[in-house]
């Protein structure tokens, strides 16, 4: 059974502001997004940072950096409970839908039973962390 391709398309990092966190990224050589997003049903505001394109490669890991739009956010809550770091691992897959109806037939607990629209006007949908070895699981499909 194949949902691919599936890569890594992205760690998602919880950050109190984003031009607090932006220089690090810059300086080891990472590209900046043109622009920043805010996702309002989130709560969130992002901002990419992507790494090198190599021999062939039409898509790149990048780098999100979350800024909450709000306290009472998802992103607002994590850094209050665990501060700055790592939020999220994201991986982009061909079949969104068929892989999580795959996933939840095989009792992995999703936060998400159906896509939605994220960032970039990708459709995502997230794993519970419960089901992950403790790790949040987001799952993207580009549309």
């Amino acid at each position: 059974m194949s949902f691919g391709p599936i890569y890594v398309d992205h760690i998602g990092i919880a950050t109190h502001r984003l031009d607090d966190n932006s220089s690090f990224w810059r300086l080891i050589g990472l590209a900046q997004g043109e622009h920043d997003e805010t996702v309002e049903d989130q709560g969130v505001t992002t901002r990419f940072f992507s790494t090198s394109v190599l021999d062939g490669e039409t898509a790149v890991p990048k780098v999100e950096l979350l800024e909450p739009t709000g306290a009472d956010t998802p992103i607002g809550r994590f850094l209050a409970k665990r501060g700055p770091g790592v939020q999220q691992v994201c991986f982009s897959v061909g079949d969104l839908t068929g892989l999580l109806k795959h996933l939840s037939e095989n009792g992995v607990r999703l936060i998400d039973e159906t896509p939605r629209l994220g960032a970039g006007g990708n459709m995502i949908a997230f794993v519970h962390p419960g089901s992950t070895g403790g790790v949040l699981v987001e799952l993207s499909q580009r549309t």
